[in-house]
């Protein structure tokens, strides 16, 4: 499910900053990342039997090299997914989401997109 209107989509922001700032907030970059891309997880567990969440703030370089620490990133509208263990991750829009749940994950994603942005 795509996360809308949370002020992060289109931002741009160095990488270092970023990793700063998404640590900061419990999204994790951990191997999620490439030369051109990054991608951040927030992990939510649940109570449902072998179900876990997660949010995904993905973002691509414009310029310079990730890798290099170098790049300046573009963030993309974040998702939020349904881990059904053991088959992956699902972000379709037809995945059922508690209510509670976006908003939680709105909270979550507006407030690092607004920490993002003084930067």
């Amino acid at each position: 499910m795509r996360l809308e209107n949370t002020g992060i989509d289109d931002v741009m922001i160095d990488v270092k900053p970023l990793d700063h700032l998404t640590g900061m907030h419990a999204f994790i970059r951990a191997e999620n990342w490439d030369y051109e891309r990054v991608t951040y997880d927030y992990r939510i567990d649940s109570n449902e039997k072998n179900i876990t969440y997660y949010i995904r703030v993905q973002g691509y370089a414009v310029e310079g090299d990730v890798d290099r620490g170098n790049a300046v990133i573009k963030l993309l509208t974040p998702l939020l997914g349904k881990h059904y263990y053991p088959h992956g991750v699902e972000y379709g829009e037809e995945e059922n989401f508690p209510a509670n749940l976006v908003e939680r994950a709105n909270n979550l994603v507006t407030k690092l997109a607004e920490e993002i942005k003084q930067h």
